[in-house]
């Protein structure tokens, strides 16, 4: 015995319900030699008679109870399990990845931390990583990315606002070396090559040599310990600079910042209420 499909068994019952095979084509919304086509398709699979024919209708026989009796149990099982599933996508809680520039978490967490008070079943992964996430592939859920707008299919791409540049000096270095006027009278402390598409770097490139650099660090504290020595100016986020001076800083380093999600999940529930957060709504 092999039932080909599911449609079978929620035809016989709404038969049932009804009693009539009219009644039921208006339930389902198909034509009625619809219904007693799979009727007699499900009878035929079971070798059973579902259902005594007569003119008022159709009324169940033993087998039918019994079949339709356990198929009325699952349907309800199912409804149950839909319910439940909806349900738990429209809550705020679970897993959320969230990968950003390393630069961005004082503009980031103040954010994230008032989103976790009023929802304490999220759970949050921060991943502050300068390589881009593929949120196709589920990395992350949001990727918060600076520079030229994302362009990738399926992306859906809001703005944030504006990431500010500074190369950064100890007051002793810029004492012994004067103003960085001209980039190549200086030595540098920067990021690595991850970093190389960022407005600053590429206003440096061409205008220093590599014998002008000193240091690659992708880790900011490694570059503001070597100018903080007065060994060299470096580019800083503002959290790393307190005791430092600006050196150079202009507005063409300026770079954009993007909010970005998935299509498929930009609608989720605690995908909008981080997106709300981190926009400071």
């Amino acid at each position: 015995m092999q039932i080909e499909s599911w449609d079978d068994i929620r035809v016989a019952l709404a038969v049932a319900r009804h009693g009539t095979v009219s009644g039921a084509a208006a339930e389902l919304g198909v034509h009625h030699a619809t219904v007693i086509r799979r009727i007699d398709a499900l009878e035929t699979a079971l070798h059973a008679r579902l259902f005594q024919r007569h003119t008022r209708g159709y009324a169940l026989t033993e087998a039918g109870r019994t079949l339709l009796g356990a198929a009325g149990a699952a349907e309800e099982r199912f409804a149950q399990m839909a319910a439940q599933i909806a349900g738990a996508g429209e809550r705020i809680e679970g897993a959320l990845i969230i990968t950003a520039l390393p630069e961005l978490i004082d503009l980031v967490m103040p954010r994230l931390i008032p989103l976790l008070e009023r929802h304490p079943d999220l759970r949050v992964t921060y991943v502050t990583d300068a390589r881009l996430f593929r949120l196709d592939a589920g990395e992350a859920h949001i990727a918060i990315r600076g520079g030229p707008e994302p362009t990738e299919p399926d992306y859906v791409v809001r703005p944030l606002g504006r990431l500010p540049q500074c190369l950064y000096a100890a007051p002793a270095y810029l004492e012994r070396h004067g103003p960085v006027e001209d980039p190549r009278a200086h030595r540098y402390a920067l990021p690595g090559p991850e970093a190389r598409g960022a407005p600053a770097m590429r206003w440096l490139e061409g205008r220093i040599g590599p014998e002008n650099i000193l240091l690659t660090a992708n880790e900011a504290a490694a570059r503001a310990a070597v100018v903080r020595a007065g060994l060299a100016v470096g580019l800083l986020p503002d959290r790393l600079a307190e005791g430092l001076v600006p050196a150079l800083r202009l507005p063409e380093w300026e770079s954009a910042l993007w909010l970005v999600t998935h299509v498929d999940l930009h609608r989720t529930p605690k995908v909008q209420a981080a997106l709300a957060a981190l926009r400071g709504g």
